[in-house]
């Protein structure tokens, strides 16, 4: 055919020029990076939902607080004795 003619040619794209081959949901490093994004996504949400079921346990705060944190170090809790010992002397 001339390349005055109006009709289209079956030429082949430039090798510099991205083909259909080349579209981004035709690459799978797209979909795995797609598929570790959703799942890390996931993770997070479930992490979230188990970790209401959980209270934390309120600290023992006694004195000044500036903004609701404690301006002292609270005293340590007794260590529970293990079943079957004596208590020191």
């Amino acid at each position: 055919m001339s390349t005055r003619s109006p009709t289209a040619s079956s030429r082949r794209p430039a090798e510099g020029a991205p083909g259909r081959d080349a579209a981004w949901y035709r690459q799978g490093i797209v979909w795995i990076g797609a598929a570790v994004f959703a799942a890390s996504i996931a993770g997070c949400v479930w992490l979230i939902v188990v970790a209401e079921r959980y209270d934390d346990p309120p600290l023992p705060i006694g004195g000044l607080q500036i903004l609701k944190m404690p301006l002292a170090q609270p005293q340590p809790q007794p260590q529970p004795q293990p079943r079957g010992s004596e208590p020191p002397p």
